[in-house]
């Protein structure tokens, strides 16, 4: 088993979005990149912490490669707009690769060059060394699968897996 921190805008997305993909196993919401120790959701939306909203998704290599994870997440989100997706705007919201070791790296930097020739726009996608991941409190993980009739689930992330064709 194989894993990877990213973000992409609010981590309810990236998550539903993820969890549809043979091959993944696992996908835990959280918190990463930034400076603040053990954040909560509250600390997070100040956007002081450093730290966006993030997936840690585990995957079975030999089910899913790493180069297919990160090309789903640049078409899962607009990498070139700095700390925004859609309404939701903030540090919190940028898009980063978090990697945890040199062969993540490459593979990371080679999926940003693939991704950067389908954008005018150039990538503002932050790649940098993986120091902490902090957990989501529990009632942001599979957030869409338990609350799909919620208005944010039904205008933002339904649309996203409809353009991924990945709803069931």
């Amino acid at each position: 088993m194989s894993h990877i921190i990213l973000g992409g805008g609010c981590f309810w997305c990236l998550e539903a979005v993820f969890q549809r993909l043979p091959g993944v196993e696992a996908v835990r919401s959280g918190y990463a990149g930034g400076h603040t120790s053990y954040p909560t959701y509250t600390d997070i939306c100040r956007g002081d912490t450093g730290h966006a909203e993030v997936v840690d998704i585990h995957f079975e290599p030999h089910r899913i490669g790493l180069d297919e994870l990160l090309d789903v997440f640049f078409l899962a989100h607009d990498p070139t707009t700095a700390n925004r997706q859609g309404n939701d705007i903030g540090p919190q919201y940028r898009s980063i690769i978090l990697y945890g070791d040199p062969e993540q790296k490459a593979a990371a930097e080679a999926a940003m060059a693939r991704a950067q020739k389908y954008y005018a726009e150039t990538l503002v996608t932050e790649l940098k060394a993986l120091q902490a991941f902090y957990a989501a409190e529990s009632e942001h993980h599979d957030y869409f699968n338990r609350h799909p009739s919620q208005p944010y689930c039904q205008w933002v992330i339904q649309p996203k897996l409809n353009k991924l064709q990945l709803a069931e």
